[in-house]
């Protein structure tokens, strides 16, 4: 699926699946760091339950936080796009940042 969003110039992933936040560099469908590449967020923080502990960091993880409850805002621009990670009340991490879209 990977190499079909990368042929097709995708620029963002957002997946849901895990109990944590991670975001990753853009990258290419070969998991090579790429500025025009797809730029991947893992976003699971809005459940209730515990957190999943992280293994090794994975190649290309910028930030990532398996604490923290919160949502994830994301806002769509002609030429790209901001995100930011909100926590609950009480929670202290977050994150912030933009990024170009081809």
């Amino acid at each position: 699926m990977w190499r079909d969003l990368y042929a097709a110039h995708a620029e963002l992933i957002v997946n849901a699946q895990m109990r944590d936040y991670e975001r990753f560099a853009p990258q290419n469908s070969a998991g090579t760091a790429d500025p025009n590449g797809i730029r991947e967020f893992i976003v699971g923080t809005g459940g209730r339950g515990s957190h999943y502990g992280f293994a090794a960091t994975a190649p290309l993880s910028e930030v990532r936080d398996n604490s923290t409850d919160g949502l994830f805002r994301l806002t769509l621009h002609p030429a790209g796009y901001d995100w930011r990670f909100l926590p609950v009340p009480g929670g202290t991490f977050t994150d912030a940042g933009s990024g170009a879209c081809a």
